[in-house]
């Protein structure tokens, strides 16, 4: 089961530059498809490459994979979980009990994952570069999806607990501050 609403304000569309970030439960996670956070179709169909951007976190890879064997941090840009800009990525397999996870999709052909453990300071910068082939400019819909793939495909399972979405492409200094903020919640103790 998976949350959904289709009719917003304020969130980006077409190629509006955005930034998504949630805190996951590391260790709960499969490789269905697909349990995302961000900004999909508002119809939920599949309506195509660059429909959506949002964050997914888990192991499947029959839709792109990250190095070794998983859990990763990728995007769901549909038609694809993407690590960069291959459908092999570059991202690495995220071993914490809770992960902080951020999709940063510039306008133009430049987006970025960034990552690491929700406890420790700092994040690492997973992916910065071109968008993968077809995908760019974006064709951002606007609505929030939540534990579910853009066209409501509910096969996978996941832990969310925290997240936000919001217009524009982040500083490095802020997601910093963010990625602080998070550390201080002190998950799991």
């Amino acid at each position: 089961m998976g949350y959904r609403i289709e009719n917003t304000t304020g969130v980006a569309v077409k190629d509006e530059p955005e930034t998504i970030y949630a805190v996951f439960g590391g260790r709960h996670y499969n490789g269905g498809c697909c349990f995302d956070y961000g900004n999909a179709e508002t119809n939920a169909l599949d309506t195509g490459a660059g429909s959506m951007e949002a964050v997914y976190f888990g192991n499947s890879s029959g839709w792109g994979h990250g190095q070794g064997e998983g859990p990763w941090i990728m995007a769901d840009l549909e038609n694809g979980l993407w690590g960069g800009s291959a459908k092999a990525g570059v991202v690495p397999s995220m071993d914490a009990d809770f992960v902080t996870a951020m999709i940063k999709g510039d306008s133009g052909n430049h987006w970025a994952i960034k990552g690491g453990d929700a406890a420790a300071a700092g994040l690492k910068t997973l992916y910065d570069g071109v968008r993968p082939d077809g995908y760019a400019p974006m064709k951002k819909q606007g609505s929030i999806i939540l534990g579910i793939g853009g066209d409501n495909s509910d096969w996978a399972v996941g832990t969310f607990l925290e997240g936000l979405m919001t217009q524009g492409f982040s500083t490095d200094a802020a997601d910093a501050a963010v990625q602080a903020d998070i550390a201080a919640a002190q998950y799991g103790k």
